[in-house]
């Protein structure tokens, strides 16, 4: 099912790191460039969800009853977890596999969060 897209800072970061983790990978020298350009863009993520709480938006996510928030702050976990290992994980396959898991389901909390902003619209400006 492919969700139609959301606009926001969150959502451009997002479709960055994932445009990144499709970019052809080398070896040696190649291979640490491009660990180093997901890890800064997954930490960009990270900042951007982190944000979500700190501009107008934080209405929405009081009115959910926390269940955005609490979706938002176990992504930013998963997040948490995955930075470490970026740099150092033995299979960069499987590392790409893992986080693009994952921004399936960032995609997926943007989406319910626009929709709830935007009254069901997710294309709709807030």
């Amino acid at each position: 099912m492919q969700l139609p897209p959301v606009t926001s800072p969150t959502a451009d970061a997002v479709r960055a790191l994932d445009h990144l983790l499709d970019a052809p990978r080398g070896k040696g020298v190649s291979l640490g460039n491009w660990r180093w350009a997901v890890r800064q863009r997954l930490t960009t993520v990270r900042d951007r969800l982190t944000a979500e709480s700190l501009n107008g938006q934080s209405s929405w996510l009081a009115s959910q009853g926390g269940a955005l928030r609490q979706e938002r702050n176990d992504l930013l976990t998963r997040i948490g977890a995955q930075l470490p290992h970026v740099l150092e994980a033995p299979d960069p396959e499987a590392l790409r596999r893992d986080l693009k898991r994952l921004i399936v389901d960032i995609t997926r909390h943007l989406h319910r969060a626009s929709e709830q902003a935007t009254g069901g619209d997710p294309g709709k400006p807030e």
